[in-house]
C-alpha cells in the first residue's frame, strides 16, 4: 500500500496532537470554580487564588524542564516512540487530574503535565525536520502552530460545554482519552521516517531526502557530512544561543496573553465569566491566520529563490515589526472590541515569526542534535515566560497594564536582534576551523565554514 502526501498527513496528525495539548493544559483555568468549591471550600477568595498560582507556576517550570528532557529522548528514541511517550504520559497526567485531593496532589499532577506537554514542540521540530524538505519546513511548521491557536479558540467554550453534561471529573477523563485515542493513527500511520517508511511513494520519499541534502563540495563531489555536534559543542556555538536568547525573548509575548486575556478584560473592562467568552477567543483567530501566514511567506520566498537566510530573517523580522506597534497600541486600546483586535494583529505577528524561530535548529544542526537544541530553545523561552508571568502582578498593580505591554514590545526587538546579530548567515554550520583539522585541538580561531541550505 502506497499513500500519497504522507508528510502532509504526519503534519496534521501533529496539529491535531497540538490542538489537544492546549484543551488538556486549558481544562483547569475553566473548571477550576467547580474544582475550588469541592477541593478548597473552607479557603477564602484570595487563598483560592494563591493555590491557582502557585499551582500555575509549577506547570510552567515543569514545560520550562520538558523542554530540555525531551528534546533529547527524541533525539535518542526518534519521533515516532517520542511523541508515544509524550502525549500518552500527559493524558494520564490529564486523566489522575480527576482523582485529586488537594493542593499536592493536583500540583503533582500538573507536574507530570507540564513535564510530559513539552515534548510536543521539539518533537514537531524534529518531525518537520525528518519529513519535509527544507523550502516546506516554515510552512510545516505554521500547520503545526495553528494547532496552538485552534486549541486556544476550541478549549473554553468546548470545556463549559461539557460542563453542562459530566462533572469537573469526568470532563478531566474525557479530554484525557483523547490524547490516548491519537495515539492509534499515529502508531499506525508513522511506522518509520520517510526514509524507510513503507507507505510513502518513491516520488515523495525522493522529493523529501532530495530538499534536505546538503549540498556537494565543489571539491570532492560528495554530500556534505550532517554536523551533529556534543552539547557542550552546541552550546559553544553563537548561532546556538541566538535561537536560545531569540525563542526566550519572543515566547513571553504568547504567555502574556495566554495568562492574561480573561484577567485583563475583566479588570480593564469589568466583564464577566460569560463575557470574557464572547471576546476571549478572538486573539487566537489572529494566531492562527499568523501561522499559516509565517508559514506560507516562507514557502513562497523559498520558492521564488531567496536563500534560507533572507527568508528566515526577514519573515521573522517582519513578525516582530507586527508586534512591536500594536504592543505599544495597548497602552490605551479604547474599548474592549478594540482591545481584542489588536490583541490578534499582536498575535498574528507573534506566530508569522515563531514558526521560522523554531525551525532554526534543523536549518543550521544535523538531525540528531534538532532535539536537542530544539529543546533548549524551550526551555529558555518558558524560563522567560515564567520571569514576566511573576511580574506582571506587580506591573499591573494599579490596574495598568501599560508597563507589561512595553516590556512586551522589548522583547520583540530582542528577538530581532538574537536573530541578525548572532546568527551571522542561517545555512548548516560546519565544525569550527580549528576541529575540522585538528579535533585534539583547542583553538582559539573561531572561523567557521559554512555550507549553503539551498
Amino acid at each position: 500500500m502506497k499513500i500519497k502526501n504522507l508528510r502532509w498527513m504526519v503534519v496534521g496528525l501533529i496539529a491535531l496532537a497540538t490542538v489537544i495539548n492546549y484543551i488538556d493544559r486549558q481544562a483547569l483555568s475553566v473548571l477550576w470554580p467547580d474544582i475550588v468549591e469541592d477541593l478548597f471550600p473552607d479557603e477564602s477568595a484570595l487563598e483560592r487564588k494563591q493555590i491557582y498560582a502557585n499551582i500555575s507556576i509549577v506547570f510552567v517550570f515543569a514545560y520550562a524542564f520538558g523542554q530540555a528532557i525531551f528534546g533529547k529522548i527524541f533525539d535518542w528514541v526518534g519521533t515516532r516512540i517520542g511523541f508515544v511517550l509524550s502525549i500518552g504520559v500527559w493524558s494520564l497526567a490529564t486523566v489522575a487530574h480527576a482523582f485529586a485531593q488537594g493542593m499536592l496532589s493536583i500540583g503533582i499532577f500538573r507536574a507530570v503535565l507540564g513535564v510530559a506537554e513539552a515534548g510536543n514542540w521539539p518533537g514537531a521540530t524534529k518531525g518537520n525536520a525528518e519529513w519535509f524538505p527544507t523550502k516546506e519546513r516554515a510552512l510545516a511548521q505554521g500547520i503545526f502552530n495553528s494547532g496552538a491557536a485552534i486549541g486556544g479558540i476550541i478549549a473554553i467554550p468546548l470545556i463549559a460545554f461539557l460542563t453542562v453534561y459530566f462533572s469537573w471529573k469526568m470532563v478531566f477523563i474525557i479530554v484525557g482519552a483523547a490524547g490516548l485515542l491519537w495515539l492509534i493513527p499515529w502508531m499506525v500511520l508513522v511506522k518509520a521516517p520517510p526514509g524507510k517508511h513503507p507507505w510513502i511513494t518513491e516520488q515523495e520519499r525522493e522529493y523529501i531526502l532530495t530538499g534536505q541534502r546538503r549540498p556537494t563540495s565543489t571539491e570532492t563531489g560528495n554530500e556534505e557530512e550532517e554536523y551533529n555536534p556534543s552539547t557542550g559543542e552546541l552550546l559553544s556555538r553563537k548561532q546556538s544561543w541566538g535561537v536560545i536568547i531569540a525563542s526566550a525573548a519572543i515566547d513571553p509575548i504568547w504567555w502574556l496573553f495566554v495568562f492574561w486575556i480573561p484577567i485583563y478584560l475583566n479588570e480593564v473592562y469589568q466583564m464577566d465569566v460569560k463575557t470574557i467568552g464572547i471576546y476571549g477567543w478572538v486573539p487566537y483567530v489572529g494566531a492562527m491566520f499568523g501561522a499559516w501566514f509565517g508559514g506560507l511567506l516562507a514557502q513562497n520566498r523559498l520558492k521564488a529563490g531567496w536563500n534560507v537566510d533572507k527568508t528566515r530573517k526577514l519573515t521573522i523580522t517582519l513578525g516582530c515589526l507586527i508586534m512591536l506597534p500594536s504592543l505599544l497600541a495597548m497602552a490605551n486600546p479604547g474599548g474592549p472590541t478594540t482591545a481584542v483586535l489588536i490583541m490578534a494583529v499582536i498575535l498574528f505577528g507573534f506566530q508569522t515569526a515563531i514558526g521560522n524561530v523554531q525551525t532554526l535548529p534543523a536549518d543550521l544542526y544535523g538531525g540528531k542534535t534538532v532535539g536537542t537544541l530544539a529543546g533548549l530553545a524551550g526551555m529558555a523561552a518558558k524560563l522567560g515566560a515564567v520571569g514576566l508571568t511573576a511580574l506582571v502582578p506587580w506591573l499591573t498593580a494599579d490596574g495598568n497594564y501599560t508597563p507589561a505591554f512595553v516590556i512586551g514590545a522589548s522583547l520583540a526587538i530582542t528577538a530581532m536582534a538574537a536573530i541578525w546579530l548572532l546568527i551571522p548567515k542561517v545555512e548548516a554550520l560546519k565544525p569550527k576551523k580549528s576541529q575540522a583539522n585538528n579535533p585534539q585541538q583547542k583553538g582559539s580561531d573561531d572561523e567557521e565554514l559554512n555550507t549553503s541550505n539551498v
